[in-house]
């Protein structure tokens, strides 16, 4: 029976502050340890949701990934979460999925929230990153990703569906709470898979207010966890046979349409 055991890290933000934010996540790492095998970090943990991108971008050998390495091989766990990455002369919030070993994966956001200017600063992304670990597939995007399903459908890889947990880090205001629960929930019935959702809490620097509303959903769209307006650390130990007889029992996705994803 394979399971995986996930921690989500639900906080409040230091604006702009990476050291302050760096010092408070090593604390939330720290009681972590042994306990779990991914930590999932809101989007842009180290900065909060931020247009600054030119002052506080750091490349891909800087200080913030440094840390999510250090913490990671020290701690033996995953930890992904986003960050502001500078690259041949462009910004990007991009997700990382850092390993004990010190290797990473890396997604970088496709759909950029242009209500925000985020379209403006930073550079959108054109390929997925699907992660493996203890015989689970980790489909990793995010915030603003959630609103469009087609970049989260499931497709077909020698008869199976590609993907078994599809996670969500964000910077999603209280205001939009209700799109936010339900359309993880919808993607969760739809894909048939696990899904999570971590959030941050607290007012950023724009006096912007975010409840948290971090979620974990089963493939039958149940939610197993759900929390509002406070910090909290939430450890969920989710299991692979029960995904499987769920698709046994309700195989839906053999039923979806055929489809290319053009980026």
């Amino acid at each position: 029976m394979s399971e995986l055991t996930i921690s989500l890290v639900q906080s409040a933000l230091s604006w702009e502050d990476k050291a302050a934010n760096l010092r408070h996540f090593e604390a939330q790492l720290l009681s972590l340890k042994g306990k779990t095998q991914v930590v999932v970090l809101p989007e842009l943990f180290s900065t909060g949701f931020s247009m600054q991108a030119e002052k506080l971008a750091e490349t891909i050998d800087g200080p913030t990934v440094q840390w999510m390495r250090t913490m990671a091989q020290q701690l033996q766990l995953i930890i992904t979460g986003s960050v502001i990455i500078k690259e041949n002369g462009d910004h990007f919030n991009r997700l990382l999925w850092v390993l004990p070993n010190g290797e990473l994966g890396q997604y970088d956001k496709r759909h950029l929230f242009a209500y925000a200017g985020e379209d403006r600063h930073y550079q959108r992304g054109s390929k997925r990153l699907i992660a493996s670990v203890n015989g689970f597939r980790i489909n990793l995007q995010i915030c603003y990703d959630l609103r469009f399903p087609v970049w989260a459908r499931q497709q077909s890889k020698d008869g199976q569906p590609e993907y078994d947990v599809l996670v969500y880090v964000a910077n999603w205001p209280e205001r939009r709470r209700v799109a936010w629960m339900s359309l993880l929930q919808a993607r969760a019935i739809e894909n048939q898979c696990y899904v999570i959702g971590v959030n941050r809490v607290g007012e950023d620097g724009h006096q912007i207010y975010h409840s948290g509303d971090s979620m974990v959903i089963d493939p039958l769209g149940e939610i197993l966890f759900t929390q509002k307006d406070t910090p909290c650390t939430h450890t969920v130990t989710i299991n692979k046979e029960h995904l499987q007889a769920i698709r046994r029992q309700l195989p839906f996705l053999r039923d979806a349409d055929a489809f290319d994803l053009l980026t």
